[in-house]
């Protein structure tokens, strides 16, 4: 069993990895996945921005972003 991160600290890092995981899941289907690369790659320069910032309320709101994304 796999233990739940317990901060944002520890849980943002892995919502980016797996969201960069399913962004590669996009780009290999090639221009059908297009405009769903695009979206993920956006948010997740914003996620990147937020992070190095320290924008605490920010990183909240795409952490919630990034758990909407699906494969």
């Amino acid at each position: 069993m796999t233990e739940k991160p317990r901060s944002l600290g520890e849980a943002y890092p892995q919502q980016q990895a797996r969201v960069r995981e399913i962004l590669g899941f996009y780009k290999e289907i090639g221009p059908a996945g297009a405009f769903g690369a695009a979206m993920i790659e956006d948010v997740l320069r914003r996620t990147d921005t937020a992070a190095m910032e320290q924008d605490l309320p920010a990183m909240i709101r795409l952490y919630r972003e990034m758990q909407e994304i699906e494969a």
